[in-house]
């Protein structure tokens, strides 16, 4: 496994560790433990940036005109994931906002 192929398999896993903890705040919601939601959420947070360095590490690399490797389907799958995350991450912190208040 090449280093970049390494990286995009880092952004999938980080990604998929931040949307389980965002859903798990998620369902603090339904028991009103507001505080442990956002315990969550922070760790999802923090998760993300493990995720987001990759991709940021592969997209200065495709910027370079010496680098001749494609965009392949893993990092496609990858985006997917890191979207997914952030989406369900913002979303959960929202319906916190409306239940709690």
């Amino acid at each position: 496994m090449s280093v970049k192929e390494q990286d995009i398999v880092k952004i999938i896993a980080n990604s998929g560790e931040g949307k389980m903890k965002a859903f798990e705040a998620l369902k603090c919601i339904k028991t009103k433990e507001f505080k442990k939601a956002r315990e969550l959420l922070k760790e999802s947070r923090q998760v993300e940036v493990d995720a987001h360095n990759a991709q940021t590490q592969i997209i200065a690399d495709a910027l370079d005109p010496d680098n001749k490797e494609a965009v392949t389907l893993l990092m496609v799958h990858a985006q997917d994931h890191y979207m997914t995350c952030q989406l369900a991450r913002d979303l959960i912190e929202a319906l916190i906002d409306i239940f709690e208040e």
